[in-house]
């Protein structure tokens, strides 16, 4: 398979990046997402979801995260993983954590850590690789990294998230060495990464998915939650009290126009009712929308397409 050297920084943050760790994917890899979220913090998982949380080591420092889509040719999730797994302990990097799919926790563990939004990236709850690891002594790390790889019927995903620590801020730490840290966690206020993500996404994009959103079977009514990107939403309108968003709702392609549109606004509605009642958001900022399956990031034609579909977004309509 010929290799393509991807060149990723992963050192001491002093002020900026220095050193890096070349890691190889297949030529055919194509970047579909490459966030810098500058200063921010970062819950690295160090286990699999137990039953209530996902345990992690929280990290402060300067965080990226990219993905990628690797054109299949009958390459699993271990298979990736394993020579990147190889590259990383050859470069001093530190294993601490590895699982796969139902090892991990399955649908609790996927939506319980940071994943990039559909369709940038991908993951088959039944068929992915998570694994985490660290640069340097392990109670005064210099780097730490996430990989966490699946695939769909069609292509490959690779997921890395990286922060370079600054030691400045330090690492926080509980339960020696772990903070019990997911979205689901109930800890007060959204992780700062989820909130600086939100907001750059806000501000550069113009709109984000807010892709932890779950929606009880059948029903336009929200999850329970809590739901990070809500907390991060509600701080960033009342950080940019001038700003007005639209929540817009979204289906996939099955049923009728009509019947979609209405269940897409029903689901933008209970989203806002949220954000008024329980994050206190200002009412006038927000309003509820629905686009039924007019405006898809993904092909309808298949399970995952379908899925990516399904969705809330955030969108700026007014900056005054």
């Amino acid at each position: 398979m010929i290799l393509r050297a991807l060149t990723f920084f992963l050192a001491v943050l002093s002020p900026s990046l220095s050193g890096a760790v070349e890691l190889t994917l297949p030529a055919s890899a194509r970047q579909t997402a490459g966030q810098e979220l500058g200063i921010a913090s970062y819950a690295l998982p160090i286990a699999p979801y137990d039953g209530a949380e996902i345990p992690a080591r929280m990290f402060e420092g300067f965080v990226t995260r990219q993905s990628w889509r690797v054109e299949r040719g009958g390459v699993t999730p271990m298979q990736l993983i394993q020579p990147l797994r190889d590259e990383l302990k050859a470069n001093g990097y530190t294993l601490l954590f590895e699982c796969a799919d139902r090892t991990c926790g399955g649908f609790d563990f996927r939506f319980g850590t940071d994943v990039i939004d559909a369709p940038d990236m991908y993951i088959d709850l039944d068929d992915y690789r998570f694994l985490a690891a660290l640069k340097g002594e392990a109670d005064a790390p210099k780097a730490a990294l996430s990989l966490m790889i699946s695939r769909s019927a069609a292509a490959s995903y690779i997921q890395i998230i990286q922060i370079a620590v600054d030691e400045r801020a330090g690492i926080s730490v509980a339960k020696g060495g772990e903070i019990m840290a997911s979205t689901r966690s109930g800890l007060p206020g959204a992780p700062l990464g989820v909130q600086a993500s939100i907001a750059k996404q806000l501000d550069v994009a113009g709109h984000v998915i807010l892709s932890d959103l779950e929606f009880k079977t059948g029903s336009s009514e929200l999850g329970d939650g809590p739901f990070a990107s809500l907390e991060a939403l509600a701080r960033y309108l009342a950080s940019n009290a001038e700003r007005r968003v639209a929540l817009v709702g979204h289906t996939d392609a099955v049923g009728g126009l009509d019947g979609n549109i209405a269940l897409s606004k029903k689901r933008a509605a209970s989203v806002r009712a949220r954000l008024i009642d329980a994050h206190r958001a200002v009412a006038a900022q927000l309003s509820a929308e629905g686009v039924g399956y007019l405006a898809p990031v993904a092909s309808n034609l298949s399970k995952a397409g379908r899925d990516a579909n399904r969705r809330v977004e955030a969108v700026v309509i007014s900056t005054e």
